[in-house]
């Protein structure tokens, strides 16, 4: 293979180094881009203090890069473009279609709405958002609203979290819309009220590594997922990874807003194409999720010419005659419990098919027996499944069953404050876990939910403290193995986050 003569690392290098990115951060260099890799690989090396770029690439993919340098790595490695309002058909066809409809249905009823903005970058999607929903409700107070803003770039998050912006963030939007909600600094650049910057809550998330959706991340049950200008960066696999997490991470009847160069069959395959002037939006539907099949299908009332041969399963080799004593008596296969079906079913999404199956056993359950451990956990099961249908009310009623019926599991208590938490009823979620720790002092997720719950309800000093005890608790743990309550989340993935939370915290 000929190299380009002009390139200061060999192409092997470049493939390592793109084969470990699209690992890490699921963002795809092909050989096509390998110009746009080596400049971005050279430009940060010497930022990290590597004099060679090739030694801060075997320092990379062997893993032996620290947290801030491949925090600065990955900063330079996603930097992206974005401005308030971009692509303003979506933002129309939200304001004018969407919001009205979803404001109108939950009014007088559980007043509550939560967007995701994935892969928010410097939060200008997140805010645009919050500015969009402060003018479609007017008593706020009475909603409980969830704007949840992630990228993988904590550099990034602490820009968008101080809410300070230049010109070159407002171009092609009318004057008024900085006259109305932004103040002008003292050198010129534009800062967003507190009300608007309150509405968005910004989180660090891999969405090529970590689990979504999750009760410990809040990114469970969304009415909406914009995630624009992030999945064409994508390796196809990794894609397709993702869009079905998304999937997961919405209810029936949710909606996913991608950007329109995006569009894919990999979408219409998991959601319903919902076509608007000038834009494509996506919603789940069990009618939008396509069935994977080998063969095209034919229009509804169209009978095949031909009806396909029935397959057959390979024949199973021949026994050796001479060789008797090889045989053994195969063990029946263990057929899965109720419980482990319901999770299983839990864990691809199918959250009806969970909830129906948890229903049956739960019901013999309770026929047979009185309250023990070992139901809790199917009724906590219950409770998780009906958080990500969005029915948060039946959510309560059944996490207060497994309270009843394994009162000194922190766990419980932990779930119950998320609960509560969706509700916005945050006196009682605070109370939950400060439950949950007394019942286990030693309760990571414990301490950091109450961190999180204090830093958005302003108090800054308490959270602090919360999510350094929740750091010290953290220090003996593996760094790969998955924390109690977290859903799957490791000890070193909560570091981080709780780090980059910390940090943004200091600078208010």
């Amino acid at each position: 293979m000929k190299e380009n003569s002009s390139r200061q690392i060999p192409e092997l290098q470049l493939s390592r180094l793109g084969e470990y990115v699209t690992g890490w951060l699921g963002l795809h260099f092909p050989k096509k881009r390998w110009n746009d890799l080596e400049r971005i690989i050279c430009h940060a090396a010497l930022e990290l203090g590597f004099d060679d770029p090739l030694a801060c690439i075997e320092r990379l993919v062997s893993g032996q890069l620290s947290k801030e340098q491949a925090e600065l790595l990955a900063a330079h490695l996603t930097i992206g473009e974005t401005y308030f309002f971009r692509e303003q058909k979506s933002f129309e066809i939200l304001e004018n279609r969407i919001l009205p409809e979803l404001i109108a249905s939950r009014r007088g009823k559980e007043q509550r709405l939560r967007i995701w903005s994935a892969g928010c970058s410097t939060g200008e999607e997140a805010y645009s958002l919050a500015i969009l929903l402060s003018r479609l409700i007017p008593d706020p107070r009475d909603w409980q609203i969830t704007i949840l803003a992630t990228d993988i770039n904590s550099i990034s998050l602490s820009k968008a979290v101080r809410g300070v912006y230049s010109d070159w963030s407002f171009r092609g939007l009318p004057q008024w819309v900085r006259q109305k909600y932004f103040t002008k600094t003292p050198d010129g650049r534009y800062e967003l009220p507190h009300a608007i910057r309150r509405m968005v809550t910004f989180s660090v998330l891999n969405l090529a590594e970590d689990s979504y959706p999750s009760l410990a991340t809040n990114t469970n049950a969304m009415d909406i997922i914009f995630c624009r200008n992030v999945l064409m960066y994508f390796e196809s696999k990794q894609q397709q990874q993702v869009i079905r997490s998304f999937r997961r991470s919405l209810p029936e009847g949710g909606w996913l807003v991608v950007s329109p160069c995006e569009t894919s069959s990999a979408f219409s395959d998991c959601f319903e194409t919902v076509m608007f002037p000038g834009a494509v939006f996506y919603k789940r539907s069990e009618a939008g999720e396509k069935p994977h099949v080998t063969a095209p299908q034919l229009p509804a009332g169209v009978a095949p010419l031909v009806s396909p041969p029935a397959t057959k399963p390979p024949a199973p080799a021949p026994v050796p005659l001479s060789a008797p004593d090889t045989l053994r008596p195969v063990a029946p296969r263990l057929q899965p419990s109720p419980y482990d079906e319901a999770l299983a079913l839990y864990r691809d999404g199918n959250y009806e098919e969970a909830a129906d199956s948890l229903s049956g056993l739960l019901a013999r359950s309770e026929a047979g027996s009185g309250p023990h451990p070992a139901l809790a956990k199917a009724v906590a099961l219950m409770a998780r499944t009906q958080a990500n249908r969005g029915e948060i009310a039946l959510a309560l009623v059944w996490v207060e069953k497994a309270i009843a019926a394994d009162k000194l599991n922190a766990e419980l208590y932990h779930l119950r404050a998320t609960i509560f938490q969706e509700q916005g009823q945050i006196p009682k979620a605070m109370a939950s876990l400060k439950q949950a720790i007394y019942l286990d002092q030693t309760f990571v997720m414990g301490h950091f939910a109450l961190g999180t719950l204090a830093h958005q309800n302003g108090k800054s000093g308490e959270a602090v403290k919360h999510l350094e005890n929740a750091l010290a608790l953290l220090g003996p743990c593996p760094a790969d193995d998955p924390l109690p309550g977290a859903e799957g989340m490791t000890a070193a993935r909560l570091v981080e986050i709780i780090t980059t939370t910390r940090a943004s915290i200091l600078q208010l």
